[in-house]
């Protein structure tokens, strides 16, 4: 079990996912796209989504004081990576 943070448009969302492995970065984007255009993401759903809202966005991944998989989708930042 891992979480999804996705940041967007000033709103933040946490949303649970089964992972089988390892996602990369693009599958990371292109799942938040289908959560967000879907309504999946608690307290963000746009149906019109561009398919290309990630494609600049950041993907950091922590483990969890117990270990668990957290995975952040966010905007670049000018004063950091």
């Amino acid at each position: 079990m891992a979480t999804l943070n996705i940041t967007y448009n000033g709103l933040s969302s946490d949303l649970p996912l089964e992972l089988d492995g390892h996602v990369t970065d693009v599958d990371v984007r292109r799942i938040a796209v289908e959560v967000v255009r879907s309504g999946g993401a608690p307290g963000m759903h746009i149906a019109h989504l561009r398919e290309d809202a990630f494609n600049h966005y950041v993907v950091d991944r922590f483990r969890g004081p117990r270990g668990e998989e957290r995975i952040y989708l966010r905007p670049k930042v000018p004063f950091g990576a």
